[in-house]
């Protein structure tokens, strides 16, 4: 059997693939220390679970039209609206079975044979390989020292084939939010260059001090046709499993997206959707309690690594650190970095190169203070036994 080449050129997903090794270690009895993977070790809210059982016990369980509930799509809209602080209806909205099923329904949609779409670096590791898929190319964009868009930079990347600028803030892996200055720049050169802009917003509610995350739909209605927001229900409502996310953007790109998942995917998960609509009636108070125990293990993780000489940008959002271990490589490397931290003291984290950062790792702070602080020590064993360049 022969497959085709765009599915023969996708690779597996580096993020799942560490998880499920450090997963195959612990059911082996080994004691991992799992900082891989991004997902909250937080229950759902109870609104949420009661509505998921009721939803079963009521026959609810059944199909739904192919671009949501009607009852979820306007849950997401007065959700958008009071969030974002701009008017969205419920034809702006098309639920999706996750956040990242949105992300690749809008780059199907988006991106024909040869465009390009512009990525700043650091990114999640499945951003560039979406728009490969679509037959795209992804046009890779090295950041400032900050982990700040680099305005220059991007705007020297703009070509004649480039039609999309990829953004996600708070970002996955560095956890930097975007300035409301960065948000007006890229904003002010996709309308320049007539790009469009897919906002991967799903870390939104994640924000630990300063000012919120700024969304590009807030500045003025021309930014707003041009943005598509992504979001979900994964990361502030702790609901990983329910698989259940949405696209918000124009009508006509919302439409098309129902239109390809309708001969795909089929219509999302109605248990999910019911799920999902509680949660965004009204701000279950799990999360405010969820957002305040991740900034407190973000301030005990920073400390912790500052102690050992790891630093780097501190993370504003999401629930990441993005180190540099670059003095600690010993001349290889992040991977293989990572590989002996595993081996040696099962503690796994994310080398930096999967998003485009070789000289970082990626460490989650979903994890309980104890759990950090033998993750700390654990680190701090293993960098003691190595020498460190101290030219760098």
């Amino acid at each position: 059997m022969e497959l085709s080449p765009r599915v023969r050129g996708i690779p597996p997903s580096t993020t799942l693939a560490l998880d499920a090794r450090a997963r195959a270690r612990r059911a082996a009895g080994r004691d991992v220390i799992n900082m891989f993977v991004g997902e909250p070790d937080f229950e759902a809210p109870a609104a949420v679970q009661e509505a998921a059982c009721a939803a079963v016990r009521g026959g609810e369980a059944r199909y739904t039209p192919m671009a949501g509930t009607p009852e979820l799509r306007a849950a997401i809209a007065a959700h958008l609206t009071r969030s974002r602080g701009v008017p969205f209806a419920p034809e702006h909205v098309v639920v999706c079975h996750s956040a990242k099923h949105a992300l690749s329904g809008a780059v199907l949609a988006l991106v024909s044979d040869g465009d390009e779409v512009l990525v700043p670096l650091p990114a999640w590791v499945s951003y560039a390989e979406q728009v490969r898929v679509a037959g795209g190319r992804p046009v890779l964009v090295p950041p400032r020292a900050d982990f700040g868009p680099d305005l220059a930079a991007l705007r020297a990347a703009v070509g004649p084939r480039t039609v999309g600028l990829l953004l996600n803030s708070p970002c996955n892996p560095t956890g930097h939010v975007l300035s409301d200055d960065d948000v007006a720049a890229l904003v002010a050169l996709a309308e320049e260059r007539d790009l469009w802009i897919l906002s991967d917003e799903v870390y939104h509610r994640l924000v630990y001090e300063g000012p919120p995350a700024r969304s590009p739909v807030g500045l003025g209605e021309a930014a707003r046709r041009r943005t598509a927001v992504v979001d979900g229900a994964s990361k502030a409502f702790a609901m990983t499993g329910y698989r259940i996310g949405f696209l918000a953007g124009a009508p006509e790109l919302v439409d098309a997206v129902a239109r390809l998942h309708g001969q795909t995917t089929g219509c999302p998960n109605a248990v999910s959707q019911a799920a999902y609509a509680a949660a965004l009636a009204d701000e279950p108070p799990e999360v405010g309690r969820m957002v305040a125990a991740f900034a407190q293990r973000r301030a005990h993780l920073l400390a912790g690594l500052e102690r050992l000489g790891l630093r780097g940008p501190p993370p504003r959002g999401a629930f990441y650190a993005f180190p540099d271990v670059s003095p600690w490589l010993d001349g290889r490397g992040v991977e293989a970095f990572c590989d002996e931290l595993l081996e040696e003291h099962d503690l796994a984290l994310v080398p930096g190169t999967a998003f485009g950062a070789p000289g970082h790792v990626r460490l989650s702070y979903a994890l309980g203070l104890e759990r950090l602080d033998e993750a700390l020590e654990r680190l701090a064993t293993f960098l003691a036994g190595r020498r460190v360049d101290s030219a760098r």
